[in-house]
């Protein structure tokens, strides 16, 4: 993959429709029944891959590596949220983005994203080791 295809500008989105399991409550918070900051970090991070998908070779994936997140408003179940990621920086092979979200009534979220490119392979072949470790 050409890392020069990979350019402050480009953007993606990805949006949901907030069901019971994407609540706080289903996630250990009683009675607390909106968008939990966990799913809508997930949103977050699917707009960001969905900016760069396209420009990446067969060999190539990304991973995540930072995420500093506001979440500035609650969402109720039954709303669709939005997240539209930009890409602002590209430094080798570190991709910084920035996000937003809505959910059809206000912005619910800002967020800085911090993504890395990697070979495909190379970081399977460190997972499945890792693994084979733990496994004895």
């Amino acid at each position: 993959m050409p890392l020069a295809d990979l350019v402050p500008g480009l953007s993606g989105q990805a949006a949901a429709r907030v069901r019971p399991q994407d609540l706080a409550s289903a996630y250990g918070n009683p009675g607390v029944d909106v968008l939990s900051s966990m799913t809508l970090m997930t949103l977050l991070e699917q707009a960001a891959i969905a900016a760069i998908a396209p420009h990446l070779g067969p060999e190539d994936m990304t991973v995540g590596a930072r995420m500093e997140m506001d979440h500035l408003a609650p969402t109720p179940e039954g709303l669709t949220v939005t997240a539209v990621a930009r890409l602002t920086e590209v430094k080798g092979r570190k991709l910084v983005f920035d996000i937003v979200a809505q959910d059809g009534v206000e912005e619910v979220c800002r967020a800085l994203h911090v993504r890395f490119v990697v070979d495909r392979s190379k970081f399977l072949a460190g997972v499945a080791a890792k693994a084979a470790r733990v496994r004895g």
